[in-house]
């Protein structure tokens, strides 16, 4: 089993997404034409995103390695990426069988009225089987715990979907029906939760509140992604003490990064919501008109205006707070490209204000540069089991260095489940049971509630 879904995932997002789109389009009664095309558009849009954040990746890992060697600055948690995390997550006897479990999880969340999320972000499932991974060679090597941590994960991920689904579907065009179940995006709604009540209370802040749509309209022609992205790029050249010409390339280079973000995103929607309204149509009949969500990948909502414009001011803040914040060990390299990941969630509770998103950004990623660093150790060991048995590059850990990966190792979800599992053990397994318990029993009281009120209006007219 381990080989036959190693070998599935290692087809790529670009490859097995567009066969599993066309499958669920064919299932649904699309016809073929159609549903082979909406999972083309998949497809190509993961190739396009692909594209995009390699040039972030290839072109700014040498100059931000060049600062770190120019300035001495002493991290030893090798940012690995999330292709090791991947890597991990399915190289092992937990990832064999994740999807299969998870998709049977989330229909007994259904029929028992605990989520109204279908989760049809297979690509995704790879975070849940990365906690599960950790804990699996953290308790030496339990299937039971690396199950336990995965499948607690993915009910946290699927009951937050439902929680945030209203105010997503509120703030974002055209995406009636969608919900997020994706653990990383998910596990920063706690921090916005908190950081924007508190901003509220502080006295002016919100005279600063400033959207992408206000800062173009304050400054102007410097107030536009493209321009920013220009800007940032050659900043980070000239730290990294390069020549003009290299300098002025990654000035381009990070323009561009900024741009085409969108314009790939937009292959998503063409592809997904084909599908996502005949899922609904078919839902609707099947359910009564009940209301259900259809579990979607952040990657439709990455290139907004907001989003990009916080992610430039965050990736050299972030890269300064990861050298000065005491007790820090890892550097983010490679991970940079997974920074438009952080915002999808943040947005519909800021309500896309620059400002409030750039604090709640800078804060979350502060406190997980010491999940990174505290789980490096364990990330490691993982890391050098998988690449012992695969010989899987992707998993190599650099001689002399921990391996650390911003994607899902800084998440507050896989981070809890993690520390519970670690240091509380059995007490640390209740507690999480009860909490999930707990989010389960709210999430079903809200949905019976939004039933009957549905009830009550259709019994009205």
């Amino acid at each position: 089993m381990e080989q036959v879904f190693s070998y599935i995932i290692s087809l790529g997002a670009s490859v097995m997404m567009p066969i599993i789109f066309t499958i669920i389009g064919l299932c649904i009664g699309m016809k073929f034409g159609k549903a082979l095309l909406s999972g083309l558009y998949v497809g190509v849009g993961f190739v396009g995103l692909g594209v995009v954040t390699a040039l972030l990746t290839n072109n700014f890992g040498d100059p931000l390695s060049a600062i770190s060697q120019i300035y001495h600055l002493q991290l030893n948690v090798f940012d690995m990426g999330w292709p090791a995390a991947a890597s991990v997550a399915y190289n092992t006897a937990v990832g064999a069988l994740i999807i299969p479990i998870c998709l049977g999880v989330n229909f007994l969340m259904l029929i028992t009225k605990t989520t109204r999320t279908v989760n049809i972000d297979l690509w995704n499932y790879w975070h849940f089987a990365f906690i599960g991974a950790v804990a699996y060679f953290v308790m030496d090597e339990s299937l039971a715990w690396g199950y336990f941590a995965a499948i607690i994960c993915y009910i946290v991920t699927l009951v937050f979907a439902d929680i945030t689904a209203d105010k997503f579907q509120g703030y974002y065009d055209n995406l009636d029906g969608i919900s997020i179940p994706q653990p990383f995006v998910q596990s920063f709604v706690p921090f916005t939760w908190v950081i924007n009540w508190v901003l509220d209370k502080i006295p002016g802040f919100s005279k600063l509140d400033i959207d992408a749509a206000g800062l173009k309209k304050k400054f102007g022609v410097l107030g536009e992604p493209l321009v920013l992205g220009v800007i940032v790029g050659i900043l980070i050249g000239i730290v990294a003490k390069l020549d003009i010409k290299k300098i002025l390339f990654l000035g381009i280079t990070m323009g561009a990064v900024m741009e085409l973000i969108p314009r790939v995103t937009k292959l998503f929607i063409d592809g997904l919501m084909p599908i996502s309204e005949k899922t609904k149509e078919i839902v609707g009949k099947k359910f009564n008109g009940k209301r259900v969500n259809i579990g979607m990948s952040p990657a439709l909502v990455i290139g907004h205006p907001t989003t990009l414009v916080a992610t430039l001011l965050l990736i050299p803040t972030y890269l300064i707070i990861a050298v000065v914040l005491p007790g820090n060990q890892f550097l983010p390299l490679a991970s940079l490209a997974g920074l438009f990941y952080l915002f999808p969630m943040i947005l519909p509770y800021t309500k896309g204000n620059v400002v409030k998103t750039y604090v709640i950004g800078l804060v979350a990623l502060a406190v997980g540069l010491y999940f990174v660093t505290n789980m490096a150790p364990d990330f490691t060991k993982a890391a050098a089991a998988v690449y012992a048995a695969t010989g899987d590059q992707a998993a190599k850990v650099p001689e002399g260095f921990s391996a650390g990966s911003m994607d899902f190792a800084s998440s507050l979800f896989g981070y809890v489940i993690y520390a519970f599992t670690k240091y509380l053990s059995w007490i640390g397994a209740g507690a999480l049971v009860v909490v999930t318990a707990a989010l389960m029993c709210y999430n079903r009281m809200q949905i019976i509630k939004d039933e009957k009120a549905a009830a009550q209006t259709i019994r009205n007219k």
